[in-house]
């Protein structure tokens, strides 16, 4: 239990704090699991007992709250065979244990609403993104303006069955190269009518989200967004044009601003396979703090309390991301609140194969999900189960859903 833990030194610890959000929900502390694909869906879009474990744990570890990353609204844009389908055709009663799960010792389980647009996995759909694209590892169709127009709603749809289903909120996913962000980004999105061209019309459709989103959960459910402080990609969507984007959405009616980086293009690396330490993007929060008063999540690089600790206190920050952190030690909020001093132990790679740092924590994810050892699997063993699961996944897709839409 969290009294169990709590000693009068670490009382004062702002990680520790609780923080209410704009629609009048209190998280008991500051510290959230970020979205990551946990590729524990049964293959049709279904929880299964072992994804609802894991949540379980992470829970139990005390946390406020996890995020359970590419959640779609249907399964023809999914980004792995893994992911969770939410849709009226689906069975509630896994989802409703999930969330039952999600939420021991008072904390909240968000889904997190995607579209893998132009990143969709081909071997279960076909591609869109917001233009055609030919380009090497990277091939995709052009979306319609009819079916452009009709995301939003469909972006609520899904955001009103998490409610229903007993989630705890839902955050919007306008990051990492996936549909939304890549309407952002120039790179990707060379459309000339309403939804291209200058910021304001790429923006567009993500602000058409937001509030599709809150019109149709009501006012006091949790809506979080993530987004890039920067795409990382040489003319792509800039920091600056982030800040902008901030500055939009001071006057919607979003919750939390979840700040994260990078991009899942091919070739391209994510912020989280960056060498060096410390947190990623507290700089660009302390601009952006500037420009918003919403409370602003910060996603990557944390592996040291005394560095999310000190983001909070320096008002950089209001929330904590951590999703490798946490995929090593599912307890570190009990174990930072119990020992100031604890770090997790991240492993260190000596030879890391493209996308074989992915797997490895994907697998790792599984251990604890299984209550298996996690002492942690040899990384090329660890790639080959993760394709292997990928492979019958796939089958199981595709007999579901009907393979490429």
């Amino acid at each position: 239990m969290i009294d169990d833990v709590t000693t009068s030194a670490n009382d004062n610890s702002p990680l520790f704090e609780p923080l209410r959000l704009p629609c009048g929900v209190m998280l008991k502390n500051r510290i959230i699991k970020s979205a990551m694909s946990d590729s524990l869906g049964d293959g049709c879009g279904l929880p299964t007992r072992e994804q609802m474990r894991l949540y379980a744990r992470w829970a139990e570890g005390g946390l406020a709250a996890a995020i359970i990353g590419e959640v779609q609204g249907n399964g023809h844009f999914a980004e792995k065979p893994g992911n969770l389908v939410l849709s009226m055709d689906q069975d509630p009663a896994p989802f409703k244990a999930l969330a039952e799960a999600g939420a021991a010792e008072g904390a909240l389980l968000w889904l997190q609403l995607g579209h893998a647009g132009a990143m969709a996995h081909a071997p279960i759909s076909t591609p869109k993104g917001p233009s055609a694209l030919d380009l090497p590892g990277l091939q995709c169709d052009a979306l319609s303006l009819e079916e452009i127009r009709a995301l939003p709603e469909d972006f609520a749809a899904t955001a009103v069955l998490a409610r229903d289903f007993g989630f705890g909120g839902a955050e919007i996913h306008a990051a990492h190269g996936f549909l939304l962000s890549q309407f952002l980004s120039p790179l990707f999105n060379k459309r000339t009518d309403d939804y291209g061209g200058s910021l304001e019309n790429r923006m567009r459709l993500i602000l058409e989200t937001v509030a599709a989103v809150r019109q149709t959960v009501g006012p006091d459910f949790p809506i979080a967004i993530k987004i890039n402080a920067t795409d990382q990609l040489e003319g792509g969507f800039s920091q600056e044009e982030a800040l902008q984007l901030v500055t939009s959405l001071e006057t919607t009616s979003i919750d939390l601003i979840d700040i994260s980086g990078g991009t899942y293009f091919p070739g391209a690396k994510s912020a989280s396979d960056a060498g060096g330490g410390g947190p990623y993007f507290l700089s660009f929060a302390e601009k952006a703090k500037k420009l918003t008063a919403k409370p602003l999540m910060v996603t990557g690089g944390f592996k040291k309390r005394h560095d999310a600790e000190d983001a909070i206190a320096s008002g950089k920050a209001d929330i904590i991301g951590l999703a490798r952190a946490l995929v090593i030690e599912p307890e570190l909020p009990h174990k930072w609140q119990a020992d100031p001093a604890f770090d997790p132990p991240f492993p260190r790679f000596d030879a890391r194969p493209e996308g074989g740092i992915t797997a490895w924590y994907t697998m790792r994810m599984t251990d604890w999900a299984e209550d298996q050892s996690a002492s942690g699997r040899a990384l090329p063993q660890a790639v080959a189960d993760y394709e292997a699961r990928d492979q019958e996944r796939v089958k199981r897709w595709k007999a579901r859903f009907g393979g490429q839409n």
